[in-house]
């Protein structure tokens, strides 16, 4: 029976994850960056800058150590920016047990690699098992989470019996936990549903209708699959909840930060002034650079992604960026994915 869980991250969704198993009476080391956060979760059992509302279980320890909380434990969340993934790891990867099973649950690729992460921590963890590992995606709004909504997630990774064992120590009566083989699709689709999320924000900010973002959606959707069949992933993986349902979360909802940004833009402000303005990250604005350069190496043609990248980075007003993808040539539409 695993009872001592380590979580790296207290943002949204670290908070979110270890107030989950705090209320089914596990005890959880919270690694915190910021000193104030450790008091309040240890005397005052909230977090004052990410969840604030939300009361945490007393079974909760926050601490600015690392190695509190990987030493000695049975299962480890990793839920940092994917910007911060390799460094917090190279530096934290002595602390980390060989039998320790490792959950990643960052959405992203890294900027100047262009990996994902489980590419990432099967370099900073050379002894680490790679069966050890799994990486948790799917339509998740920490808030709801933290509020006991009904959610379903996945968790993919290569060894049955480890699935089994995350999926059983997430799973609650609302909190519903799926498994997948698929790394690759599972992770592609967290990652770049961001990018496409931003388009979706930018049409919403041009004041575009309903047809529009379900044609972002679904022609989006058709990128990200054409994407992770480039790269090996299972195309069936884009149609469960890792794929098409965070893709439809992240693509309507206000709470998304990814479609804030993209709303923004639409409407004008610049992306510098959005980021300074912005509490948490927007893994869309740096995984869109990363998809960008992915999608040259391996020749895959995806607009929505590309107008994203542009409109980031070489300074593309939205509405020109509507132009362009409407002047494209109109081939089949599954085309390339039927090949």
């Amino acid at each position: 029976m695993i009872s001592n869980i380590g979580i790296i991250g207290a943002g949204s969704w670290g908070t979110a994850l270890a107030k989950v198993l705090g209320e089914k009476g596990l005890n959880v080391s919270l690694w915190v960056f910021e000193k104030e956060i450790v008091d309040n979760i240890n005397k005052k059992h909230f977090n004052p800058l990410y969840l604030s509302k939300a009361k945490l279980p007393s079974s909760i320890k926050a601490t600015n150590k690392i190695s509190e909380a990987l030493v000695e434990k049975e299962v480890v969340l990793s839920v940092v920016p994917s910007r911060f993934v390799r460094n917090v790891f190279e530096s934290a990867s002595s602390f980390l047990d060989k039998k320790t099973i490792l959950v990643s649950a960052t959405k992203g690729i890294e900027l100047k690699t262009n990996k994902l992460m489980s590419e990432v921590l099967a370099e900073v963890l050379p002894n680490h098992p790679a069966k050890n590992r799994v990486y948790l995606s799917g339509p998740s709004f920490a808030d709801e989470v933290a509020k006991g909504l009904p959610t379903s997630i996945v968790v993919a990774g290569i060894d049955g019996l480890v699935r089994e064992k995350v999926q059983n120590l997430l799973k609650t009566e609302k909190f519903l936990v799926f498994t997948n083989e698929d790394i690759v699709g599972v992770e592609i689709s967290g990652a770049v549903k961001n990018v496409i999320a931003i388009a979706s924000g930018m049409s919403d900010g041009l004041g575009f209708g309903h047809n529009t973002r379900a044609a972002i959606i679904t022609r989006g959707l058709y990128e990200i699959i054409k994407i992770g069949k480039a790269m090996g992933a299972n195309p069936l993986t884009f149609v469960g909840l890792s794929g098409i349902g965070d893709l439809i979360l992240t693509c309507t909802a206000d709470m998304s930060r990814n479609h804030r940004v993209g709303r923004r833009l639409g409407q004008g402000e610049k992306l510098e002034k959005i980021l300074s303005e912005m509490k948490m990250v927007a893994e869309g604005v740096s995984t869109s650079k990363a998809v960008y350069e992915l999608t040259k190496k391996y020749k895959i043609s995806v607009p929505i992604c590309e107008a994203v990248y542009k409109m980031l980075y070489e300074e593309l007003k939205p509405i020109d960026a509507v132009k362009w993808l409407c002047s494209l040539p109109i081939k089949d539409e599954l085309r390339s994915i039927l090949k």
